[in-house]
């Protein structure tokens, strides 16, 4: 873990401490990367000040959502990232934009599917299993890393961890925190499994 975390800090560090966030105009412009549906966020590609961003927004979604679910689940997604902040794998939460969306640091990687899964050297799939552990420890259960696009394959060849909309978050070292490691932790590890899995499958 310990050259992930390097290479984590190292990719962190080309972000200002307190990047300028965009405006509404700035994603009106902005590259859409994964289209969401009837309650999910849009994630866009935003160029904002020299620097490259994730925005996650529900802007796009019908009243109903805008005016309910989406500024709900954009708070807690929010929490997740704020719980995992310095966390290696975890790109780096921005901020608030408004209620309905917020942005992130960009990482470059390939989304770990079948296929990439069998060109991954096998040290990935310890090293996923570690950056889990640590997500853990800070009190967060992703629940959905089985879900191909959550795991991403970094161009240094770390695992980063990413959209915590499913995720649950809970105080580290809280009775509850333990008790969700033991009861739902192997959901995020089975998602280790089944990559692992993929990566001794013949091409």
């Amino acid at each position: 873990m310990r050259a992930s975390a390097q290479n984590a800090r190292t990719a962190s560090a080309t972000l200002p401490l307190r990047p300028q966030l965009p405006s509404r105009a700035d994603l009106a412009r902005a590259q859409c990367i994964s289209r969401g549906g009837v309650a999910n966020p849009d994630a866009l590609l935003v160029e904002h000040a020299g620097v490259q961003l994730v925005v996650k927004d529900f802007a796009p979604r019908s009243a109903f959502v805008r005016g309910t679910l989406g500024r709900w689940i954009a708070r807690r997604e929010q929490r997740a990232w704020a719980a995992l902040a310095g966390h290696a794998s975890v790109p780096r939460l921005i901020g608030e934009i408004d209620a309905l969306a917020f942005a992130v640091e960009y990482r470059a990687g390939r989304p770990l599917s079948r296929s990439i899964a069998r060109e991954t050297p096998p040290a990935f799939f310890d090293r996923l299993a570690a950056a889990i552990d640590g997500m853990h420890a800070l009190g967060v259960v992703h629940l959905d890393l089985r879900h191909q696009g959550n795991v991403l394959v970094g161009e240094d060849g770390a695992p980063v961890l990413i959209d915590f909309g499913s995720a649950l978050v809970l105080a580290p070292g809280s009775l509850a925190a333990r008790a969700a490691r033991v009861l739902l932790g192997w959901i995020d590890h089975g998602a280790v499994r089944k990559w692992r899995r993929y990566s001794l499958e013949a091409g």
